[in-house]
Formats: C-alpha cells, sequence, structure tokens
C-alpha cells in the first residue's frame, strides 16, 4: 500500500479580496457573524469495500431493486455532497473494520483503511470490532507495519490510518507496560483524560473556531470481542468518559464539541432510512442505550453521532439543560451517510444549536470514485485465487435465523462442525453463538464463482470471519445449564430490557426454553419465569443431563473466555485446544458434501 495520503489542507483559508471603494464598502468587508460548518458521517462500515449484495446493500423505505453501498460509490457520494461547502468535516462512529467480506478481511482489513484514506475521512471513534484481534493489531491498523502473522500483503506495505482513532474511555491497566508502536506514542496521557489506549480527542480549526470530537466505543465492548486481546485494557462509562473529555477540551479552550459514540438506538419497526425521531422539545422515539447516554452527556456537547445498532435515525434529545442536541446513525455496510449542516458562533466559539439540520443521503450505485474503485480492483485480484476455491456443495439454503433471539439452521450446522472436528478431544456437546454467524450460505451461485450449489471459500469466510479457534473443555451438568440460561441476559449495561441470545447446538443435544411473554412493554422482562429457571428437559442423545455428571463441550475462543455474556464457560476445566473455527468448519463440509440444513427441532419453546 502507498504512503499514507496527504492531509487536506487546513480549512477556513481565506483569499483576499479587494474591494471597491463606495458607500457598501463597510458592509462587504464585515465579517460574517457566523461560520458554517458541514459534517459528513457514517458508521459500521465493516470492511465492506466491494458493493454489499442481498439485504446487506437494500435501505429501509426503498424498494429492493435499489441497491447501495461499496466503497466507491461511499467515496463519490461523499465527493457529490462536499461540492460548494467551503468548510467540511468527515467523521465515523467506529466498526470501520471487522467482521469484514473477505476481499478486506482476508488482509487484516488493510484494503478497509487504504479505502477510507482515499475518501479522505478525518476522525473516527474506535468500535468494538476494532479490538477483534485485540489492541496490538489495533496499534498496527492506526500506525501501519506489515502483520505480523501474515506478513506484507501487497508491494507497497502497509502505512496506516491516515485518520486518528479516538478512544476516550479505553484505557491501560495500572501498572501495565504499554508498547510503543511509533516515535512519541502515548504523548497525548493526561491527567485529565487518563492514560488511553489512542487519543481521546482530536481537534479541527475551522476558520479560526476550534471543534473538538471526542470518541469512544460501548462500555460492554469486553464482552463482544476475545478476551486475550484486551486483557491489558479497562473500558470505562460513556457518558463520564465523555463528560471528562469535554472538560478537558473546554480547559483548552474548545466550545464546539461533537461525541463519536459506537453505541446506538432503535427506532421503530418499519421505520425508513431517513426517519426524523421528533420535533425538538418531544421525547425521543428511539429506545436503546443511545437515549439515556445523550440525555446524560454534558450540556457543552454540541451534537451526538452514533452507530453499532446497524439502524438509520436523526433525532433530537434534549440535554441535561433542555436544550435540542442532535443525535444521528447512518445505518451499516456504507449505505448511508449523514449530512449535518451547522452553524459556528465567531463570538462565543460555539455551535449555534438552533442551526443543526441533519440528513440521511443514499449512497447510489450511479457513479463510482475511479481512485478507489482502482483500489477495490486491486484486492479483489490478490482474493481472487483464494475466494474463488470451492469447499463443497449444498443441497440447498443454509440460513441463520430470523433473529439472534431464534434457533438457526446454519448456526446448528457450525455447532454440528464443531462437535465433529473435535471427538478427538472428547467433545460430546458443541455450542455456538449466532453473533459469529455473519452471512447465510446460499445455493444459488456467487460472484465468488461457482455453480448453483457450490460453495466457495469466499462464502464460508464471510459466514465465519473472527478467526477464533475451538477449545473443549469439562463442564458439569449443572454447569451446563447455567450456560444454557445465560441464554437470557441484561446484555446491554445501559439498558434495563432482558434479551435472548440463542445458541446455535449440535446434534443430540435438546432442551426446552421459555418463550416471549405476551403483552409485555419495552421497561418489563419479555420472557416468563425467573432467571435461572427458564430451561428444562435437556437431553443428550435422549438421556436427561445428569447435574452431577461431566460432559466436554465444544465452544469457540469468543465464548470459552465469557463472550456475549456466557459467563460460566471461564470456568469449564481440562480445557484442550483445537483448530481454527473457520477451517474446521471447511474440512467438515468437504468431508460431508452435499451438505443439507441443520434441522432446527433442537430447541423446544415453550409458551
Amino acid at each position: 500500500m502507498g504512503p499514507r495520503l496527504r492531509r487536506r489542507a487546513a480549512l477556513g483559508v481565506v483569499a483576499a479580496t479587494t474591494l471597491a471603494a463606495g458607500p457598501l464598502a463597510a458592509s462587504a468587508l464585515a465579517t460574517p457573524k457566523s461560520v458554517n460548518l458541514q459534517i459528513l458521517s457514517f458508521n459500521d462500515y465493516h470492511g465492506n469495500i466491494e458493493p454489499p449484495t442481498g439485504g446487506n446493500a437494500t435501505l429501509p423505505g426503498l424498494p429492493a431493486t435499489e441497491l447501495h453501498g461499496g466503497a466507491a460509490y461511499l467515496s463519490q457520494t461523499l465527493t457529490g455532497l462536499r461540492a460548494g461547502k467551503a468548510n467540511t468535516l468527515t467523521v465515523a462512529a467506529g466498526d470501520l473494520i471487522g467482521a469484514s467480506p473477505i476481499v478486506s478481511g482476508l488482509f487484516k482489513d488493510e484494503p478497509s483503511i487504504e479505502t477510507l484514506n482515499a475518501m479522505r475521512l478525518d476522525v473516527s471513534s474506535v468500535g468494538n470490532h476494532e479490538f477483534d484481534e485485540g489492541i496490538t493489531e489495533l496499534l498496527r491498523m492506526q500506525y501501519g507495519g506489515c502483520s505480523p502473522d501474515g506478513g506484507c500483503f501487497d508491494a507497497d506495505g502497509y502505512s496506516g490510518a491516515s485518520f486518528p482513532w479516538l478512544a476516550a474511555n479505553v484505557t491501560w491497566k495500572p501498572g501495565v507496560l504499554t508498547p510503543r508502536p511509533v516515535k512519541g506514542y502515548g504523548s497525548w496521557f493526561t491527567a485529565r483524560t487518563g492514560r488511553t489506549v489512542l487519543p481521546p480527542t482530536w481537534v479541527k480549526q475551522v476558520q479560526g473556531i476550534r471543534v473538538g470530537f471526542i470518541g469512544m466505543t460501548l462500555r460492554d465492548t469486553p464482552t463482544l470481542v476475545a478476551q486475550a486481546g484486551i486483557k491489558d485494557l479497562d473500558f470505562a462509562d460513556e457518558v463520564t468518559s465523555a463528560n471528562r473529555a469535554a472538560r478537558d477540551l473546554k480547559q483548552r479552550g474548545v466550545r464546539a464539541i461533537v461525541v463519536l459514540i459506537h453505541e446506538g438506538g432503535l427506532p421503530p419497526s418499519g421505520a425508513a432510512y431517513d426517519y426524523q425521531c421528533n420535533v425538538p422539545g418531544s421525547p425521543a422515539a428511539i429506545s436503546g442505550p443511545i437515549v439515556a447516554i445523550a440525555q446524560g452527556l454534558d450540556p457543552s456537547i454540541d451534537m451526538v453521532i452514533s452507530g453499532h445498532t446497524h439502524q438509520p435515525y436523526v433525532c433530537d434529545i434534549p440535554d441535561p439543560a433542555g436544550n435540542p442536541r442532535t443525535v444521528t446513525s447512518a445505518y451499516a455496510f456504507g449505505r448511508l451517510v449523514t449530512e449535518t449542516n451547522l452553524k459556528l458562533d465567531r463570538r462565543t466559539k460555539d455551535v449555534i444549536r438552533t442551526s443543526v439540520t441533519s440528513r440521511n443521503v443514499p449512497v447510489t450505485r450511479t457513479a463510482a470514485d475511479p481512485v478507489v474503485a482502482g483500489i477495490v480492483t486491486k484486492w479483489q485480484a490478490l482474493a481472487a485465487p483464494i475466494a474463488g476455491r470451492e469447499v463443497a456443495r449444498v443441497t440447498a439454503d443454509i440460513t441463520r435465523a430470523a433473529g439472534r433471539d431464534l434457533e438457526g439452521s446454519l448456526a446448528n450446522l457450525i455447532a454440528d462442525a464443531q462437535l465433529a472436528q473435535t471427538t478427538v478431544n472428547g467433545a460430546q456437546i458443541a455450542l455456538m453463538n449466532p453473533g459469529v454467524v455473519r452471512a447465510d450460505l446460499v445455493f444459488a451461485g456467487s460472484p465468488t464463482g461457482g455453480a448453483d450449489g457450490v460453495v466457495t471459500y469466499g462464502e464460508m469466510f464471510a459466514v465465519q470471519p473472527f478467526g477464533n479457534t475451538l477449545v473443549t473443555m469439562t463442564l458439569t451438568g449443572a454447569q451446563l445449564k447455567t450456560v444454557l440460561e445465560q441464554q437470557y441476559a441484561l446484555r446491554t449495561t445501559n439498558s434495563p430490557v432482558e434479551s435472548r441470545l440463542t445458541l446455535g447446538v449440535s446434534k443430540g443435544l435438546t432442551f426446552s426454553m421459555a418463550g416471549y411473554s405476551a403483552g409485555t412493554s419495552a421497561a418489563t422482562p419479555l420472557f416468563p419465569g425467573t432467571p435461572g429457571n427458564r430451561i428444562t428437559d435437556i437431553r443428550l442423545d435422549g438421556t436427561p443431563v445428569d447435574p452431577a455428571a461431566t460432559y466436554r463441550v465444544t465452544v469457540n475462543s469468543f465464548l470459552a473466555d465469557g463472550g456475549d455474556g456466557f459467563l460460566e464457560l471461564k470456568n469449564g476445566t481440562d480445557r484442550t485446544g483445537g483448530g481454527q473455527d473457520l477451517d474446521e468448519f471447511v474440512a467438515h463440509l468437504a468431508a460431508n458434501s452435499p451438505v443439507a440444513p441443520a434441522p432446527t427441532d433442537r430447541i423446544t419453546e415453550l409458551p
């Protein structure tokens, strides 16, 4: 990859103008009272440098035939929106990398960063997926250097991101010796913001007015990524961290402040891509963690740009002083850009809140940026020999469940594969978390090659892109029940609502679980019964599981670390390591081709 693209010239350069003398000269020379600023934002890019397909390419409220996204089209959309704007910044709210399709994911997401550099991204918050491969890899992604695992992927090497990632709520644990990936790393540590792993804030001059950005991820990130890579890190409360960073900015003379946060909300079912939550002064019409976070952020913070939930919205959520404050999100996979226009007061150096207007703009596929298109083509050519390799054949579509709270055929099939591949370790049961299943295996021929029924390596990579390893451990029957009960949990610290993540389970394991209660409100539990008593009739090959007996259970390394709230798995004993999850799934399908969908009758949902 070539050297970092040169940063844009500083905003706010004013051309000298010669004015004619006369009565209008004084008014013509008068300095405007405000400065216009455009902020373009997006989130959850997830390395989708190629145009996404299927449901990942559509937008709610628009015909399914209208396809959106793709790095070259996103770049061209940004260029078009910038036209005619003297002052413009492009920002993001995290998850730019991780869980990426093969053309980016195969190369450690260096292709994603190269496209983002080319489309002139100015700054981003970190998201949970930025930590998928641990803090050491994230620092490499920021500062550059070839991968210690795969070496240099192209002739130009990797020079890092030309934009800064911000991490105001991610700090090194006390006593940890921090790495030094580049000269001067750590010079931004301060007593006011703590020993953060990446800068907490970023400031840009806009015609003499300093605009500050605070970036952070959700504090529940440790439940969403493997523990090994973040064992030296602490993830703090979002509101506390943002308010601390805002105080720091104010002490540095910054009055215009924007938060970039990788945490979000949920609009009502059926809301369109351009959903405007409410009018100023009314209650927010979205639910989810971002509501309480926005309500708690210091009034000095002027705007919140969010992500994580993969939902589009433009809201007004009043700050603690009762003043209107805009909160936005732009969906995922580069399908939308949020355009915000606002005015900066020259006297107060602050945002004029009543001037803030935002809208979500679709990324259409009518024109492509040729520079970014060339970057994508380069990486496609490098990936093609691997992505197009036939792995196996399927007899029909093998799909994920409609939601992560339901039993899914593909998750069950992966559990079957993991069980079969670890019987050498004594495995009797395998469990698979639905969040790691990122795509379906479809019968129809795919862009990565092959006729109907053919499954390519590229399709398999899209299903399991994280590179987890398999772990077989010993659990008692009582512990197994606890694990299954942990399918129900308060997984979001900022939300009081219980959720359910339904595991994929291997053949031979069956159980019953409590279904949804009818008529419950968002403020009350959705499930009948009490926690710890919702899983019944657990059987292995038809025989009731004995609480006192021991069983060998295989999970991926993310689950083994207690990921997704399955904390009991951390207590498993006699651990034996296995192969990488994707490699073992590929081997299982190849050995059993053609493969039929796994049944979804292993879990009985009770009324």
